[in-house]
């Protein structure tokens, strides 16, 4: 079963659009999701993005069904095109909060747009390709990677009991494969990792686990 909290979580992504169109300032407590994944990220990896995101949340319960859930190119996971945008989308953030700087509306605002356009994109994407295509190079996200102490950091641990049916990587939301790091002592350890358990649920033969 999905994570239950995970499956509402998506309401604080829509509430929080919905006020702060009208009322900015609110804008600012998305400095908490900002900061949390990167937060969490020595400890648990990018446990955040995959149990926690309410932006996560929307995608895996609202933009899923009308997915197609077809491969995410190449080019949107590459570490330069995710370096890029972690650059990028941290500049624009930058310089708008530096001329909105002491004026709190003015400053939220800057967190409620940017968050709206990159959530629509984030649906452009989800329903072209996959629901999780924005997470494959969500600034934040890609910082959480980055600060992922692994192979510490909660590792997939691979049985041998492993029949390499592939099954965990159809329903891992950012579409990495598990089953390869069969044999492993060290087992799955890859950096974007959302620890979301799917593939752990999955598998037919109960040889994944955390």
């Amino acid at each position: 079963m999905k994570n239950n909290i995970q499956q509402y979580l998506f309401w604080i992504l829509l509430i929080f659009l919905a006020i702060g169109i009208i009322y900015p300032a609110i804008g600012l407590l998305a400095i908490i999701c900002m900061l949390a994944p990167v937060i969490i990220a020595p400890y648990k990896g990018r446990y955040w993005c995959g149990n926690l995101c309410p932006r996560g949340s929307f995608y895996d319960n609202v933009i899923a069904p009308i997915s197609p859930k077809k491969q995410v190119p190449a080019i949107l996971r590459s570490k330069g095109f995710c370096a890029f945008m972690v650059v990028f989308i941290m500049g624009v953030f930058g310089i708008q909060t530096y001329y909105a700087w002491g004026d709190l509306s003015a400053m939220g605002a800057v967190f409620v747009r940017i968050i709206l356009i990159t959530t629509i994109v984030g649906i452009v994407l989800g329903i072209i390709y996959h629901q999780r295509t924005w997470c494959s190079f969500c600034p934040m996200g890609t910082l959480a990677s980055w600060f992922s102490a692994k192979p510490k950091t909660m590792p997939l641990k691979i049985e041998n009991s492993c029949v390499n049916c592939k099954l965990c990587s159809k329903v891992c939301p950012l579409q990495l494969s598990p089953y390869t790091a069969k044999g492993n002592l060290n087992g799955f350890t890859h950096a974007d990792c959302l620890k979301c358990s799917r593939c752990v649920e999955k598998c037919p033969k109960k040889a994944l686990r955390f």
